[in-house]
């Protein structure tokens, strides 16, 4: 409970302004049913018009933290190429979907995701006011619930 009430105090300092479908999602984004096998610690996207969407992402792993860096199509893209070399993951992404859970300029993003391993689907979900933070979050709820 604490770590939700810490997440909705930041999302508060960002948006001025919280909404139920705001809380909604924080709760589901923070109250995880499986363990956390990995768990995004850091992430630092490079993106632009004229730029090679890279990312470096830092993730622990069990007990061990991992960093790595990749480039991808875009900062999305990127991103979870780069997650998935730093937890040596083959899990494939089948779907991706977003929508934003409010509405204006600091929306709530909510980011599902379909990954595939050895047979198996699971989804996997984040949310954020930042697209790619939401998606990364997605990626990796999904490789939890694969390894779960």
């Amino acid at each position: 409970m604490d770590q939700t009430y810490q997440r909705f105090l930041a999302v508060a300092d960002k948006k001025q302004e919280v909404f139920d479908e705001d809380l909604a999602a924080i709760v589901h984004d923070e109250i995880h049913p499986v363990p956390d096998v990995y768990r995004l610690e850091y992430m630092h996207i490079y993106s632009g018009t004229s730029a090679i969407p890279t990312a470096t992402v830092r993730v622990r792993v069990k007990d061990e933290v991992r960093e790595g860096a990749a480039i991808g199509d875009g900062p999305v893209d990127a991103v979870y190429k780069a997650i998935s070399e730093v937890t040596k993951n083959t899990a494939k992404l089948v779907r991706y979907e977003i929508r934003a859970v409010t509405s204006g300029t600091g929306a709530m993003g909510e980011v599902t995701v379909q990954l595939e391993q050895g047979g198996r689907k699971m989804l996997g979900r984040g949310a954020s006011t930042d697209v790619i933070e939401a998606s990364a979050k997605a990626y990796v709820d999904g490789l939890n619930r694969l390894a779960g």
